[in-house]
């Protein structure tokens, strides 16, 4: 049986969460507020429609998460064995930072540059993310997971809206004209993260005790019969399969609207950049609220239930963004109310913002719940395997799809993602699964 985890102390728990705080930045800054925009439109730039540059822009971001996908799970077993999780979530913090530096000296037409960094820092970035996540289990009782993650996720969208805020009021529009001002996107996003992620680096601490290697094997060799070992005990928590599943699904939509929601308000809306600054004001306080008022619904609702609810949620979020333009049509029509579909696409965000936040933490706090202690990094691997892999299958979809039918169409793309995701976890039994992790012990200590 699994002792249960006592709660870190606050300083600790803090530590965690400023990662979340800190890597927003990357997330926004350069996957979906300012260079996605930025490479589609001017890097690449084939207007009217650049389906060009939004395939290109898909395949970037697809390979980079292909690469975690293949690595996460040896990466995984071999921090379990080695206690070495610390080290291995600095490395991919230094890449990042340096990475996302170098984008500054992109220009325009410089296509296989911009692809190359992006590919390099989304790969350090998601591998950084799965790292972080393993730290969660470590961090309190199994009750109270949910609010941790809320925390997280929650700090996480409170740090990359002050760090947008300040990078819009610099940097202004994303065109030709301004490119050199804007290119700094890629400085101040590496500064952000290098400065916030100190406090995870100074307070977070390790746990778990590293084991010798035996003879004659490498710690490669080790992790990679540790994963073995792990793909066959995988049978003994059917739920946590189940909710890998389901969770493949949610990520391959959400990887998509975190992608590709600026460049379809740019492309498809046609917002005004004053628009453009509200969406993002608005999307991030409602996934702030949407992570930490989920987290706590979870200790109430029970976890599966509360992430069904946000599935449920994206699933009326992406029918409000592809029925933007015909609302305001109807609106005009119907109400005699001149409303543009540029402000109607605002309340869709509203939905899109409480979604996106609900549904990474109670997903990221549900895994958790399931996950036997001494395999956090382990599962947690296979966590991030299939988001990555979920993101690579998402991305590709949705840049072959908008290639023959247009971004506007695309889109519904997502809709079906999400209710396969909830048909799925909709059969996940959260007490059976909580008690198959509890009652897990390691093959050697002789147990079963």
């Amino acid at each position: 049986m699994t002792s249960p985890v006592p709660l870190a102390p606050k300083r600790q728990i803090v530590g965690w969460a400023m990662y979340d705080f800190a890597n927003q930045a990357y997330t926004l800054l350069i996957i979906t507020v300012v260079f996605g925009d930025l490479f589609t439109r001017v890097i690449v730039g084939d207007g009217p429609d650049y389906r060009l540059g939004n395939l290109l822009w898909s395949v970037a971001i697809a390979v980079g998460c292909l690469a975690v996908a293949l690595v996460n799970p040896i990466c995984g077993a071999v921090m379990d064995y080695t206690a070495t999780r610390k080290r291995y979530l600095f490395i991919t913090y230094v890449l990042t930072v340096i990475g996302t530096a170098l984008l500054y000296f992109v220009e325009p037409g410089w296509i296989a540059l911009a692809m190359l960094l992006i590919i390099v820092t989304n790969f350090a970035f998601a591998l950084g993310e799965g790292i972080i996540a393993s730290f969660l289990t470590d961090l309190g009782p199994r009750d109270a997971l949910g609010w941790i993650s809320g925390l997280g996720w929650g700090l996480g969208y409170i740090g990359g809206l002050v760090a947008t805020a300040f990078s819009l009021s610099f940097l202004g529009e994303v065109s030709l004209a301004n490119y050199d001002t804007v290119r700094w996107v890629g400085p101040f996003a590496a500064v952000f993260v290098c400065l916030g992620c100190i406090p995870t680096f100074l307070w977070l601490r390790e746990r778990g005790t590293a084991r010798q290697v035996p003879a004659g094997e490498s710690v490669v060799q080790r992790g990679l019969v540790r994963l073995r070992e792990t793909w066959l005990e995988m049978r003994q928590f059917q739920d946590l399969r189940r909710l890998l599943i389901s969770i493949f699904f949610s990520m391959a939509g959400i990887a998509i609207i975190v992608s590709f929601a600026f460049i379809y308000g740019a492309q498809v809306i046609q917002w005004d950049d004053s628009v453009r600054t509200m969406m993002f004001v608005i999307v991030q306080f409602n996934a702030a609220v949407g992570a930490i008022a989920f987290g706590i619904l979870q200790s109430r609702l029970g976890s599966r239930f509360t992430y069904m609810l946000s599935q449920g949620l994206w699933v009326v979020a992406i029918l409000a963004i592809w029925l933007t333009p015909e609302i305001a049509a109807l609106a005009r029509e119907q109400l005699d109310v001149n409303w543009q579909a540029q402000y109607v696409f605002l309340f869709a965000g509203c939905l899109a913002g409480l979604s996106l936040g609900s549904a990474q933490s109670a997903g990221r706090a549900l895994v958790g719940l399931l996950t036997p202690a001494g395999k956090s990094a382990e599962f947690f691997g296979m966590w991030g395997t299939a988001a990555k892999l979920a993101a690579v299958f998402g991305m590709l979809g949705l840049g072959l799809l908008q290639t023959f039918f247009g971004l506007a169409d695309a889109i519904l793309f997502c809709l079906v993602l999400f209710a396969v995701s909830m048909w799925v976890v909709s059969s996940v039994d959260e007490t059976r699964g909580r008690a198959a992790a509890d009652q897990w012990c390691e093959p050697n200590e002789g147990k079963k």
